[in-house]
C-alpha cells in the first residue's frame, strides 16, 4: 500500500442541504459518518425531500449536532442568527418562510418507509428537466450523461433509508483544491462549497483523487472503495454563510475538471476516523 496523505478535515451535515460542522473525530460505517444527513426538509405539497439544489436558501442555515456521538438532536442557526432545535415546534413554520414553500423538518426513516423517499412525479414538468436545471450549465457546456440514469434514482429523491443522493461518503484532496485555486486564483475556493466528508492532505497537486476511482483506500484501518466521481451542479456557486456567490467557479470546473470535483466512496466496515490519520491506497 502507498501512503497518499492524511486526514486534514472531517465534515458532517446533520440536515440535508444546510451548512454543516467541522469535527475532529467521528464513528463511521457503511452508512457514512454517524450523524450525517439524519434530518431533511420536506416539501408538503410535493411530498418530496428537498436539497440545496432545489432550495438554495437552506445553505444560509448551519446545522450542528447537540450530541457528539449520536447527533440525534440538532441546533439550526437561521440566516437571521436565531437558533432553533430540530424538536422545536416553530421550526417547520420558520423553514417554510425561509424557502417560500410549506415545508416540514423530518427525521430520517427506515428503508421500509419507501413512499417517504419517492420523487415527485405529478405536474406538467418532467422531473429530469428539473434535475438538469440544477446543474446550471451555460449554452455549449456539457451536462452529465443521464443515458444510464439508475431506475432507483428516477423513482426516489435519495437512496431509500438515507438522505444521500448517490453515496454516503465524499472525499476531496488538498491537491485538487490547490489545483483549482491556481486555475482561478481570484475566486474563493472555500471547501464548504463542495460539502466533502473528509479532506485529505496530499503532497501532489492536481485532480489527485480522480486516479483512485476503482481502487481502494485504507483510512484509519478501514477499507473504503472509491466508487465514482462527483459531478458538480450549481450549488457550488451559491452564497453560503460567509461565502459569496461565484458563477465563474462552475465554468472552470466544467471546462478544466470535466465537471468533476472530488470522488465518492463506500466505507466497508465500522470504525472511527480522526484528523491526522494516515490514508493508504
Amino acid at each position: 500500500m502507498k501512503n497518499v496523505g492524511t486526514i486534514k478535515e472531517i465534515w458532517r451535515y446533520p440536515v440535508k442541504g444546510m451548512a454543516g460542522e467541522q469535527i475532529e473525530s467521528c464513528e463511521v460505517g457503511p452508512g457514512g459518518l454517524a450523524g450525517d444527513r439524519i434530518w431533511a426538509v420536506v416539501d408538503v405539497l410535493r411530498k418530496e425531500i428537498q436539497s440545496c439544489k432545489f432550495r438554495p436558501q437552506l445553505l444560509g442555515c448551519t446545522a450542528t449536532s447537540r450530541e457528539e456521538s449520536s447527533a440525534s438532536q440538532v441546533d439550526i442557526e437561521l440566516p437571521c442568527g436565531e437558533v432553533l432545535r430540530t424538536d422545536d415546534l416553530e421550526i417547520h413554520a420558520r423553514l417554510s418562510e425561509l424557502v417560500g414553500k410549506e415545508s416540514t423538518l423530518e427525521a430520517l426513516r427506515s428503508v421500509a418507509a419507501e413512499s417517504f423517499f419517492r420523487r415527485y412525479q405529478a405536474g406538467s414538468r418532467d422531473w429530469l428537466d428539473e434535475l438538469k436545471e440544477t446543474f446550471s450549465r451555460e449554452p455549449g457546456e456539457p451536462l452529465p450523461d443521464f443515458t444510464d440514469f439508475p431506475k432507483q434514482a428516477q423513482d426516489f429523491v435519495t437512496v431509500p433509508g438515507s438522505f444521500f443522493l448517490v453515496s454516503t461518503f465524499h472525499i476531496i484532496t488538498s491537491g485538487t483544491m490547490q489545483h483549482m485555486k491556481r486555475l482561478l486564483p481570484d475566486s474563493d475556493w472555500d471547501i464548504r462549497r463542495f460539502r466533502p466528508n473528509i479532506v485529505i492532505e496530499t503532497s501532489e497537486e492536481g485532480l489527485v483523487e480522480q486516479g483512485w476511482i476503482g481502487k481502494q483506500l485504507t483510512i484509519s484501518g478501514l477499507p473504503v472503495d472509491c466508487t465514482g466521481t462527483a459531478v458538480r451542479c450549481g450549488a457550488v456557486t451559491r452564497a453560503q454563510v460567509g461565502i459569496p456567490p461565484d458563477k465563474s467557479m462552475l465554468r472552470t470546473i466544467v471546462k478544466d475538471a470535466e465537471q468533476n470535483l472530488g470522488i465518492y466512496g463506500k466505507i466497508l466496515e465500522e470504525g472511527t476516523i480522526s484528523v491526522g490519520d494516515k490514508v493508504f491506497l
